[in-house]
């Protein structure tokens, strides 16, 4: 029989009972901002309530092209980003969650807005994830500074510790997604279905690395399968595991990821 190996006794450790039944692994401690179309924060906190297991004060701000954010008043200008929030304090309650409204009451995204968003999350906030179940048209990135520009501010996450997470377009391969095109700096998220909202996958396409539970809680169309809704659900994830070691880095965070899904063996089902 082969002698265990050091990398051997690292996995037999690192298992996701191991990681998710630490009464630590919360996302107490670990801020995240949702850049999408706002939270309706009442329902959220009346939701966790009435389940017993109440949440922390819900900030923001809603974001435009230009000029400074306006004030957040803890409404939604759709009902998307509510539901991705849900997800999050779902499976991670602790964490300090940011509304990041970048459509407001246009109901459009620019690229801009979006840039505005990322970089107020890191420099303002100070968050450690952001999730982006949100995609920009390629014909909006035709013109290369503004690709660049959006790219840059990816990159400039990554650099700062920050882990985000973009959701692959729901045809995916067949069409590119952007920001999720510009993996590796951030974490690309597909959908899928799993029997455990804690079970992911690892299904390296292109540029989209993972998958997650494709299904959400709370909204109209939340139990329709989405990459918006997987992509909060890896988010939370890891987010618990930042409650644990604070100080991982993005592409650490991606190891361990990959690491328990090892871990984990596949997990998915059908329907």
């Amino acid at each position: 029989m082969t002698e265990p190996t050091v990398f051997d006794e690292i996995f037999a450790r690192l298992t996701p009972a191991r990681i998710f039944g630490d009464p630590r692994a919360t996302g107490e401690g670990v801020a995240v901002a949702v850049i999408d179309s706002g939270v309706e924060r009442a329902v959220l906190e009346d939701k966790f309530r009435a389940a017993g297991t109440p949440i922390g004060s819900i900030d923001g701000a809603v974001f435009r092209p230009t000029g400074p954010p306006l004030p957040y008043t803890g409404h939604q200008s759709s009902p998307h980003g509510t539901t991705v929030a849900d997800i999050i304090l779902t499976i991670a309650p602790r964490v300090a969650l940011y509304s990041a409204d970048v459509f407001g009451p246009a109901g459009t995204c620019e690229v801009e807005t979006v840039i505005a968003a990322l970089r107020h999350a890191i420099d303002v906030w100070g968050v450690k994830v952001i999730n982006l179940s949100l995609g920009v048209p390629e014909h909006k990135l035709q013109q290369l500074p503004r690709r660049q520009q959006l790219q840059r501010a990816i990159e400039e996450a990554y650099f700062r510790d920050v882990l985000v997470f973009a959701a692959a377009h729901n045809e995916h391969p067949l069409t590119r997604s952007y920001p999720a095109a510009f993996a590796p700096p951030l974490i690309s998220v597909d959908k899928g279905l799993f029997d455990d909202p804690l079970r992911f996958a690892y299904r390296l396409r292109e540029q989209v690395e993972f998958q997650a539970h494709g299904r959400g809680y709370l909204g109209p169309f939340a139990r329709e399968p989405a990459t918006s809704w997987a992509t909060p659900h890896l988010a939370g994830i890891a987010a618990r595991i930042l409650s644990l070691k604070p100080d991982l880095k993005p592409f650490e965070i991606k190891t361990v990821l990959y690491w328990l899904f090892r871990a984990a063996g596949d997990g998915r089902r059908d329907g």
